[in-house]
């Protein structure tokens, strides 16, 4: 299984992301079987475990955690997926 998003991209824009968001949906679509965290309960919680643990994850590819990630942005976005049509 290929990954939507390999350790080096880099998504510059919103137009980026919400294609990156088109191919995680493909992704769950045609391979979801191979999710390990395949129900909305684990993956919420397998996204709060990396985020904790995404220094180290960035660190093991030579990379720093950006700093310039609009972190609210993508809180938001998930917040609205809640109730958005």
């Amino acid at each position: 299984m290929t990954s939507p998003l390999a350790p080096d991209d880099h998504l510059g824009d919103r137009e980026a992301f919400s294609a990156f968001l088109a191919r995680l949906r493909e992704d769950h679509a045609a391979n979801s079987q191979q999710w390990e965290n395949a129900t909305l309960e684990g993956f919420l919680e397998a996204l709060q475990a990396w985020t904790d643990a995404s220094p180290g994850w960035y660190r093991n590819f030579g990379h720093d955690l950006p700093r310039e990630g609009d972190w609210t942005f993508f809180a938001r976005a998930l917040t609205a997926a809640r109730i958005y049509e």
